[in-house]
C-alpha cells in the first residue's frame, strides 16, 4: 500500500493526468517551484502562502544536476528523492514532481496553471516564466514572507564553508 506521500511523488506523464483529472473536476492549479535543498521556514511559508491562493498545489523541484548549474559545486546537499519526499509529506502540497530543465517553461507548457507561485524574492515582473505563463492563460502571483532565509544563507552562516 502506497502512503500519502508517496501517491503525491509523480513524473511528467502522471503529473499530466493527475492535473487533468482535478481540473475537470473543476479544481484551480496552483504551480510552485523550487531547489528546496534543506528544507527551511521560508520555504513551508512560500508553500503554505501558495496554496492560501486555492486549489491544487503541484511543487516542481530541480533536479540534482539542475542545482548544480544554478547553485555550483557541493549543491545539491540532499538528493532530489529525498528533497522531493520531504516536500511531499507538507499537508499543503498536492504533487511533487522533479524537473531537470533550468526553469519550469517546459512544464508550465505541459499543466498550464491558473497561478505560478513564485518567493518574494521576485516581482511579477521579474518572474523569468511569465510570459509563458500569461501566454497558458495563467497568472503570477508573488507569495510568502520577506527572503529572510535561503538555504545557500543557511550554509554560509550555520555549516561553514563547504568543500567541494
Amino acid at each position: 500500500m502506497k502512503s500519502e506521500t508517496g501517491d503525491k511523488l509523480l513524473g511528467r506523464q502522471r503529473l499530466r493526468e493527475r492535473v487533468e483529472g482535478w481540473r475537470s473536476g473543476g479544481e484551480r492549479i496552483v504551480l510552485a517551484n523550487g531547489n528546496f535543498d534543506l528544507l527551511h521556514v521560508g520555504h513551508v511559508r512560500y508553500l503554505r502562502a501558495a496554496k492560501e491562493l486555492g486549489g491544487k498545489l503541484v511543487v516542481a523541484i530541480n533536479s540534482d544536476e539542475s542545482v548544480r548549474t544554478l547553485k555550483g559545486t557541493g549543491r545539491p546537499i540532499m538528493p532530489a528523492e529525498e528533497r522531493a519526499e520531504i516536500v511531499a509529506a507538507l499537508a499543503d502540497v498536492d504533487a511533487v514532481v522533479v524537473f531537470p530543465e533550468l526553469d519550469v517553461r517546459a512544464l508550465i507548457r505541459e499543466i498550464r496553471p491558473d497561478i505560478h507561485a513564485k518567493g518574494t524574492d521576485y516581482t511579477e515582473e521579474s518572474v523569468p516564466e511569465r510570459g509563458v505563463v500569461a501566454e497558458c492563460g495563467g497568472r503570477v502571483a508573488i507569495v510568502g514572507d520577506a527572503k529572510d532565509h535561503s538555504t545557500s544563507e543557511i550554509i554560509r552562516s550555520r555549516l561553514g564553508p563547504r568543500r567541494p
